[in-house]
């Protein structure tokens, strides 16, 4: 049986366990996405091709394989660039997939022409033009570069006549037999000299406080760090999309007491995360200057960055769920009846009081309602464990960071390394589209709703029922009290009706200015998506915050 290039490819990805794809049809590739369909492959047409590369990014992170995204070439390629730049800052696995002019038409200035091989391979891990004799070849290397080593973005290139031909492949492609084909990634051990010299480090300052880092790059190993942590009493702190590789209910989580963890921490075991803005590079003030950071991480090029502390020679290269259980096999060879004493009395009641005020900031009430109000009002109405939270907008996500803990993994999303905003409907249609039976929250400012709003439509259109809440104190940062004929660039229509918008887009629309309000809605919005897989949009108004100079807390430089 002979059949197109278009069948071969489809039914390719197909046998390599492909069954979901992003992104947004026009020439030459709409042909190629009937064929999907045709194929079982579900497809998932976004209204624009930043917010379907967000989607198909972080598709490759909540279900730990490559997402999918096609598009059309030229501009098309360009709008997706976003998408691609955060898997590849982010390390998720991304397949790209693009038409392109027809080799007869190259260098004739032929349809939306772009040499997208010259330029995306600069960058990427891996990029592929097909050919009627290579469809399996490149198939196979792009996906395979996209999980192996430090996992990323590869590209292939579709040319628009390879598409329309209905002439029937020959060459040396071939389905083989019909079981599917495995995308596994190598896993590599540890040096066992430098887990005996950690061990060795660790035992030998028992009387220094000793802190684990735990970063997403982690997430595969949450069954390997929570038996470290749990079984020598270490106090940890997990980066914000870390939260839940252990569990946020653990009494060694340190999260509520940040600043005083990394002011006094002395040896600092860094577990799948990197030492950038989000750990203030690993240096003093917010780190004591004689901190010794030691490194363990599958991706060799975050070993040693920004730091030059005396652990920077012990630095791991190895798959992290491998070198933690090596580094247990070592304490307990060398000290079978060692155990941390666990987080000690100054840091407990730290973590008290940062507690207590968080509760106090709950119940504090104005002429209107405030983000710790919202989220103090929503925490006890999510089930954490059947629910994907997806945060978006600089205090709407900071505070968000805190006020909603988790115990699961691959939990709680969102800016992440890039600190990108605009991700937010991206990350919760690739969330949704993932895990059909969670619920997926979304909370995100108002500002950042305006970024991607038209994939409400989306969500609607695909039942990828989403709880959309829109934390509206109408503007960027913070709104403006007094707005007059000259406004601001931070400021955005006042009390802007963000529920009929959804409304508008066939979702449902619930406009919130008191808490009560708030409860019955989110509730109804719960139900509406788990009974009828229908999305709902909540626009909760808020104040409009204090009017002081704009900063991103999180980047808030330290008083020297």
């Amino acid at each position: 049986m002979t059949i197109t290039a278009t069948q071969h490819f489809a039914q390719l990805l197909q046998k390599y366990d492909i069954d979901t794809v992003f992104g947004i049809v026009g020439i030459p590739i709409v042909q190629l996405a009937d064929t999907m369909v045709a194929n079982g492959i579900k497809f998932i047409p976004c209204r624009n091709e930043q917010a379907a590369s967000y989607a198909a990014s972080a598709y490759g992170y909540v279900s730990d394989r490559p997402g999918v995204l096609l598009i059309v070439g030229g501009p098309g390629l360009i709008h997706s660039l976003a998408g691609i730049y955060n898997s590849m800052n982010n390390r998720w696995p991304l397949l790209v997939i693009a038409g392109s002019s027809s080799q007869s038409d190259i260098y004739k200035g032929g349809f939306q022409e772009l040499d997208q091989i010259s330029l995306l391979s600069p960058f990427l891990k891996f990029t592929g033009k097909l050919t009627p004799d290579n469809i399996d070849m490149v198939t196979q290397k792009a996906l395979n570069h996209c999980i192996q080593g430090t996992t990323g973005v590869s590209y292939i290139d579709f040319p628009a006549d390879l598409i329309e031909t209905e002439t029937p492949l020959g060459g040396n492609n071939h389905l083989g037999n019909e079981l599917p084909m495995i995308l596994t990634s190598n896993r590599c051990g540890p040096d066992p000299s430098k887990i005996k010299e950690i061990a060795q480090l660790i035992l030998q300052h028992i009387d220094k406080n000793i802190l684990v880092v735990i970063g997403k790059g982690a997430v595969k190993n949450s069954h390997e760090i929570r038996g470290l942590i749990n079984k020598y009493n270490l106090p940890f702190l997990p980066t914000p999309m870390a939260k839940g590789i252990v569990p946020d209910s653990s009494p060694l989580n340190v999260s509520s007491a940040r600043s005083q963890a990394l002011k006094t921490a002395d040896i600092v075991l860094v577990l799948g995360a990197r030492l950038n803005w989000i750990l203030h590079f690993g240096s003093s003030p917010k780190w004591s200057a004689k901190s010794i950071f030691i490194q363990i991480d599958s991706h060799p090029e975050t070993l040693g960055d920004n730091i030059a502390s005396p652990g920077a020679g012990l630095s791991v290269w190895g798959d992290i769920g491998l070198s933690v259980t090596a580094l247990m096999g070592e304490l307990a060879q060398q000290d079978p009846l060692w155990k941390y004493g666990g987080v000690n009395q100054a840091m407990w009641e730290k973590i008290k009081l940062n507690q207590t005020r968080l509760r106090e900031k709950e119940q504090v009430a104005g002429a209107q309602l405030n983000y710790h109000q919202v989220y103090g009002t929503l925490r006890p109405l999510i089930d954490d464990y059947r629910t994907i939270l997806v945060t978006e907008g600089a205090n709407t996500m900071d505070i968000a960071r805190v006020s909603f803990p988790t115990d699961a993994p691959r939990h709680r999303l969102d800016a992440g390394t890039n600190a990108t905003m605009g991700v937010g409907l991206g990350y919760a249609l690739a969330s949704k589209a993932s895990h059909p039976e969670l619920d997926v929250v979304l909370v995100q400012g108002d500002s950042a709703f305006g970024f991607s709003a038209m994939e409400i439509e989306t969500a609607a259109r695909c039942q990828l029922a989403l709880v959309i809440v829109v934390m509206n104190n109408s503007g960027i940062y913070h709104g403006e009290k007094d707005v007059g004929h000259d406004l601001p660039p931070t400021a955005l229509s006042k009390n802007c009706r963000y529920d009929l918008v959804g409304k508008g887009l066939g979702a449902h629309g619930f406009f919130v200015n008191t808490l009560g309000e708030l409860s019955k809605s989110f509730q109804r919005a719960v139900q509406l998506s788990r009974t009828k897989r229908e999305t709902s949009v909540i626009n909760v108004i808020i104040e409009p915050g204090e009017q002081k100079k704009i900063a991103f807390a999180w980047q808030n430089k330290p008083r020297l």
